[in-house]
C-alpha cells in the first residue's frame, strides 16, 4: 500500500511539474517524421540560396528574380492595389521590401518581418592594388565585427560591382566555381611567430595586415618596376576592360569561398558563411511567398548595413521603410502614421547559441540552444539594455500565444551575460516608428566567423514562425 501511495505522489509531482515548469525539449523529440522531412527539404533550398547569395547585392538580386516569378510587381506611389496584389521596392540593389496586400483595412496595420542581408566581410580599399617583394596584393578594410585572425589562410572569393569610367557596370564574382582562382591572406608560420604570438588575440592580425594575395607573375619585360602589378592590371584590362582608377568607383567584397555544407554524422546542422543574418532573411522571404492571401497586409524588408550600424540610405536608420509604408497607406487613402501605429513587427535577427566549449559568457537559464527552436529575444543591447527597444509584456504575450497556438517550436534567450557584452539589431529603428517590435531569430554558433553553424530544425522553426505571423 505504501508503494502505491508513493507512486501516486510521484505521478502527481511529475504532473504538477509538467504543468508549472517551462518545458523546452529538443526539437528532434517534438517533430514528426513528416516535419523533419519538410525541414530537410527546406534546408536544401536554403543552402542553395547561401551559395548564390554571399553579399547583399547578390541576395537582393536573387530575391527580386524569385519575386517576379511569383507575380510581384514593382511598387510605385499612387498605384491601384487590392487584396492579393504582390509588390516590391528595390532600394539601390542592396535592400528590398516585398508586400502582399491583405483583406483587412490597412488602417489596422501591417505585419512586418525585418531581416538584414549584409554580413561581416573584407571590403577593398579604393586604391587596393599594390606590389611588394614581387607579390601582388589587394589592400582591404574590414566590414562589421570580425575576429581578424580568422580571415587568414582560408580561400577567399571576390564579389561586387565596378563602375567603369564610361559609366558601365561590371558585376564581379570570382572564386566560387572550382575552375576559378581563389584569393588568400597569409599568416606567419609558427616557427617564426614568437613575437606575433605575444600579441593579444585581438591584435594577432592587425587590420592593415589583412592584405589579399592576388598574383606573383611579372609582366614579361626586363624594364620597369611594379611588373607584377602591371601583369595583374593587364589581365584585368584584357578580361574586364578596367583600369586601376576604376577601383575608385567599385564595391568589391572578399568573402570566404566555402560552400554551405551539412555538418555532423547526422547532418543535423549547416555550416556556411553569412548565416548572420541570411538564415533569418531567407525564411522570412519564403514565408512571404507562401502566404498569398494574408489577413493583414504582409511586409518583409531585407535590409543592408546592419553590421555597421544601419546608417546610409540602404540601412534601416534611413527613411526608406517609413516612406514606403506612408506611400502604401496613401494608395488606400490612409494616413501612414495611423498604419504604422497599428502595425506589428518581428525583427528577424540571429542570437548566440550556447556553446559548451565556451560556457562562461552565456547565462544558461536565459540563453538559446541549438535545436530548441527559433529564439524570441525581448531585448538586446549591451549591459544596461543600451540600444534596445525592449518589447512590451503585452506584445511578448501576443507572440507567445501565437507561436504556441500554431505549434511553432520556440525558446527565449539573451545575447550574453549582463556584464559580458551584447549587441544590437534593427528592432529599435522600427520600434521608433511606433511599431510594436520584438526580435526573433535562429541561434548561431561561431557568429561573425567565416563559417558559422546553425541547426536545421531552428531554421525550419524560424520559417514557421514568420509564416504564422504573416498569416495572422
Amino acid at each position: 500500500m505504501a508503494n502505491e501511495t508513493e507512486k501516486t505522489e510521484k505521478n502527481e509531482v511529475k504532473a504538477l511539474q509538467e504543468k508549472l515548469f517551462s518545458q523546452n525539449k529538443h526539437a528532434g523529440q517534438r517533430m514528426t517524421e513528416q516535419e523533419l522531412a519538410d525541414c530537410n527539404v527546406f534546408c536544401e533550398d536554403y543552402k542553395s540560396f547561401m551559395n548564390l547569395a554571399k553579399t547583399e547585392r547578390e541576395a537582393n538580386a536573387f530575391v527580386i528574380a524569385e519575386l517576379e516569378k511569383f507575380g510581384y510587381q514593382p511598387f510605385t506611389p499612387g498605384m491601384e492595389l487590392r487584396a492579393g496584389d504582390r509588390i516590391y521596392l528595390n532600394n539601390r540593389g542592396k535592400s528590398v521590401i516585398l508586400a502582399t496586400i491583405g483583406t483587412e483595412d490597412i488602417r489596422k496595420g501591417v505585419r512586418l518581418c525585418a531581416a538584414h542581408i549584409d554580413s561581416p566581410r573584407l571590403d577593398l580599399k579604393q586604391h587596393p592594388v599594390y606590389e611588394d617583394a614581387e607579390m601582388g596584393y589587394f589592400k582591404t578594410h574590414y566590414y562589421g565585427g570580425i575576429k581578424k585572425y580568422q580571415w587568414t589562410a582560408i580561400p577567399l572569393s571576390l564579389h561586387g560591382v565596378i563602375i567603369r569610367k564610361d559609366g558601365s557596370k561590371l558585376t564581379v564574382r570570382i572564386g566560387e566555381d572550382a575552375s576559378e582562382p581563389v584569393f588568400y591572406i597569409t599568416d606567419l608560420l609558427p616557427h617564426l611567430a614568437d613575437d606575433q604570438m605575444r600579441r593579444t588575440l585581438a591584435q594577432g592580425i592587425k587590420g592593415e595586415e589583412l592584405n589579399i594575395v592576388i598574383g606573383s607573375m611579372p609582366f614579361r619585360s626586363d624594364e620597369g618596376s611594379n611588373l607584377v602589378k602591371l601583369q595583374i592590371l593587364n589581365i584585368l584590362h584584357q578580361k574586364y576592360a578596367i583600369t586601376e582608377d576604376d577601383f575608385i568607383s567599385a564595391e568589391l567584397e572578399a568573402v570566404p569561398a566555402f560552400p554551405a555544407r551539412d555538418v555532423g554524422f547526422d547532418r543535423s546542422m549547416i555550416g556556411a558563411y553569412g548565416h548572420d543574418d541570411r538564415v533569418c532573411a531567407y525564411p522570412a522571404f519564403r514565408a512571404s511567398l507562401d502566404v498569398p492571401a494574408p489577413k493583414h497586409t504582409s511586409v518583409v524588408i531585407l535590409t543592408d548595413k546592419e553590421e555597421t550600424g544601419s546608417d546610409g540610405n540602404t540601412g534601416l536608420k534611413s527613411a526608406y521603410l517609413k516612406y514606403f509604408l506612408c506611400d502604401l497607406a496613401e494608395c488606400f487613402g490612409a494616413n501612414g502614421r495611423t498604419v504604422m501605429s497599428a502595425s506589428k513587427c518581428l525583427s528577424a535577427d540571429v542570437n548566440a547559441g550556447f556553446d559548451a566549449t565556451f560556457p562562461d559568457v552565456l547565462e544558461r537559464k536565459n540563453c538559446a540552444y541549438l535545436n530548441h527552436g527559433v529564439c524570441v529575444t525581448k531585448f538586446t543591447g549591451a549591459r544596461g539594455k543600451s540600444g534596445t527597444s525592449d518589447a512590451s509584456a503585452e506584445f511578448v504575450g501576443e507572440i507567445r500565444n501565437l507561436l504556441d497556438s500554431q505549434n511553432v517550436i520556440w525558446q527565449t534567450g539573451e545575447l550574453g551575460k549582463v556584464d559580458v557584452g551584447g549587441g544590437g539589431t534593427v528592432a529599435a529603428y522600427i520600434a521608433n516608428l511606433n511599431i510594436d517590435t520584438i526580435d526573433i531569430g535562429v541561434p548561431v554558433l561561431s557568429m561573425h566567423s567565416p563559417y558559422e553553424l546553425v541547426a536545421k530544425t531552428d531554421v525550419w522553426a524560424a520559417y514557421r514562425a514568420f509564416r504564422v505571423f504573416l498569416e495572422s
